[in-house]
Formats: structure tokens, C-alpha cells, sequence
């Protein structure tokens, strides 16, 4: 355990001269997958809502499919800027 703590604080630190420890594609692939992480997250309590509500009234439809579709848009985004980079 001792032995790879000089290795730890110099990836954490970054003090050696390699460059970054993640790579802007890595980083660029984790925005994305958090992205749709929180937006999975957020459709699972929208969801849920949105349906209940369509099954009480059919006129609140267009209003729960576009609070349903809102958080993908972050996944959207996110997709963006993997292109950008």
C-alpha cells in the first residue's frame, strides 16, 4: 500500500511531465456519459409524474412530453461538445 503512494500524489498532483491524466477524448467521453446519467436520472422522476398526469387528463399531454424530453437536451449538449473537441 505504501509503495504506490508516490505514485498517487504524482498523478494527483500531476507533478511528473507526461501531461494531464485524463485525455481530452477520455474527458470528453465521461461528460457524455454523465450527462446522460443525470438525465436518465431526472427522466425517471419526470416520467413517472408525466404519466400519471396524462392518465388523469389527456389534455396535459404536449405539457408532460416536453418536461419529459427537457433533460435529453443535456445529453444533447454534451454530444456537442465531444464534436468540438
Amino acid at each position: 500500500m505504501l509503495d504506490i503512494a508516490p505514485l498517487l500524489t504524482e498523478v494527483a498532483l500531476q507533478t511528473s511531465n507526461s501531461g494531464p491524466a485524463i485525455t481530452a477524448s477520455a474527458a470528453a467521453a465521461l461528460a457524455v456519459g454523465l450527462a446522460a446519467f443525470g438525465a436518465g436520472y431526472a427522466e425517471r422522476g419526470i416520467g413517472a409524474a408525466a404519466v400519471g398526469a396524462v392518465a388523469e387528463d389527456q389534455d396535459l399531454f404536449v405539457q408532460a412530453l416536453i418536461l419529459t424530453v427537457l433533460p435529453e437536451t443535456l445529453v444533447i449538449f454534451a454530444l456537442v461538445t465531444v464534436f468540438l473537441v
